[in-house]
């Protein structure tokens, strides 16, 4: 099976108006999150959602950009740039366990959005255990030597 389209983001000038608008279109639930400046969009699927937030810079235009789930962002992000995309977001983690995106526009100008899951916070807080032993581990075995 193919690579599935799962977020979608609208980059604008009035995060407040859109989610207005939007509200009032769609059954959509919508939550801020103003710590990240991100706005979800909650639209009732298990497998595909959406954010809203300002745009990032000052030439950015207002558009929806569609995201396409992937198992390494910088590996897709090498061959999309191989096949003669330009990147414009190589490889940005999402907080600590949300997962990581990158951004490219196509040879014919369009703009796409990847994502890579992130790993549940279970695997995270064994995995930081695990290598937070290691250095003791070390240490206690030189401390015997």
């Amino acid at each position: 099976m193919g690579n599935p389209f799962v977020h979608t983001e609208l980059s604008c000038d009035d995060v407040g108006a859109a989610t207005k608008f939007y509200k009032k279109l769609f059954a959509w639930k919508i939550t801020s999150m103003p710590e990240m400046n991100y706005t979800l969009i909650d639209v009732g699927s298990k497998t595909s959602g959406g954010g809203m937030m300002a745009k990032m810079m000052p030439n950015q235009p207002t558009a929806w950009l569609p995201y396409v789930e992937v198992a390494s962002v910088k590996k897709t992000i090498a061959k999309a740039q191989a096949a003669g995309a330009n990147v414009v977001v190589p490889y940005q983690p999402i907080g600590e366990t949300m997962g990581a995106i990158g951004v490219f526009i196509d040879p014919q100008g369009a703009a796409l959005g990847v994502w890579e899951k992130g790993k549940p916070a279970k695997k995270v807080k064994k995995a930081a255990k695990k290598a937070a032993k290691k250095p003791a581990k070390k240490a206690a075995k030189k401390k015997k030597r």
